[in-house]
């Protein structure tokens, strides 16, 4: 059973008035047998302090994305890192004009990223981890087979060069892919990426369960290879995406050019955004297809009522809505 607290605030006034929010994104595979006592403590600090966003606790560690002032992200990090599990927990900045999320909830979960595939724990055995400088290096050796760890609509706006796609639609659909395509005795070097560095690490936790050897995975993941290594260096191509109202970032962790859909949540590039089947807040060329004339009908007129509500400097429920759904991830790490 998942059980979760949500502690709402909303303050209109705030993402207009406040800028360089800090994005902290977070994850640490630990054991922690004792995780549901964390969650009550660990959201009062949170509140505390400002902050919002989600955390996800579990047996075998902390995964999440929060916001807040950097005395509030400072002081729920020596939060964590006082216990003495998360000491080294790894974590990523990034700035945001507006505050990315409504809500500050900590869930308690069964994985806090969602392999489906019980006893695979990066607290047993993991792959190498490669640093950004020395990822060029690893992945221009033929030998490697590079995968990108991903959904399809991440790898469509941006990946490594050379890299794979599994043509996964959740992280559970990897572990068949490994079987349906991957062979211990034939491909002998793997190496992996995902945004954050967490849905790899778990990854490569499951393709040493397989039987393979020589697997590796990027450190810090793509945000963190954007932000340390240098764009003329870079054999990365396109944008990363996130999950949260930037959509996409580039080299230096730049806000990228893509939207989101808030019908279906894929993004939309400048390009597609100019279709006849976009409309803001209603559909995209992805998904315009897929809705009855009576949902376009009812998604516009919420659309409506969100301008609106927006243009009296208030927020509208459905505008925490779409929010709402740019948070779902498998891979919280933004």
């Amino acid at each position: 059973m998942i059980y979760h607290i949500e502690f709402v605030i909303q303050d209109s006034a705030e993402s207009s008035t406040v800028s360089h929010i800090i994005v902290a994104a977070l994850y640490k595979f630990a054991s922690l047998p004792d995780f549901q006592a964390l969650q009550a403590q660990l959201l009062d600090v949170c509140v505390s302090h400002g902050l919002k966003g989600t955390l996800l606790l579990a047996d075998e560690g902390i995964n999440g994305t929060v916001a807040g002032s950097r005395e509030g992200i400072d002081s729920m990090l020596a939060y964590l890192k006082s216990d003495p599990r998360l000491a080294d927990l790894e974590h990523k900045e990034s700035f945001a004009d507006e505050m990315p999320f409504y809500r500050m909830k900590v869930r308690l979960k069964k994985e806090i990223v969602t392999l489906g595939v019980p006893g695979v724990s990066p607290n047993k055995a993991v792959g190498t981890y490669v640093k950004p400088e020395d990822w060029n290096a690893l992945i221009s050796d033929p030998e490697v087979v590079l995968i990108d760890t991903r959904n399809g609509y991440e790898y469509d706006i941006g990946t490594f060069r050379g890299a794979v796609d599994p043509k996964t639609t959740t992280f559970r659909e990897f572990p068949n892919y490994v079987q349906q395509n991957l062979d211990p005795k034939k491909h002998k070097k793997v190496a992996m990426f995902c945004t954050g560095g967490i849905r790899c690490e778990k990854a490569s936790a499951y393709m040493l369960e397989q039987g393979f050897e020589d697997v590796y995975h990027l450190q810090g993941g793509i945000l963190k290879y954007l932000e340390n290594v240098p764009a003329e260096e870079s054999l990365w191509q396109g944008e990363c995406f996130v999950f949260d109202q930037r959509v996409a970032v580039g080299h230096g962790l730049e806000l990228g050019e893509y939207d989101q859909c808030h019908a279906c949540r894929h993004p939309v590039s400048p390009e597609e955004k100019t279709s006849e089947h976009y409309m803001e807040g209603v559909s995209c060329p992805y998904c315009y297809n897929t809705l009855t004339p009576e949902k376009r009908a009812r998604v516009a007129e919420r659309q409506k009522q969100v301008a609106l509500a927006k243009a009296r400097g208030e927020t509208h429920i459905g505008e925490v809505h779409i929010k709402e759904t740019r948070k779902k991830s498998p891979d919280t790490q933004a």
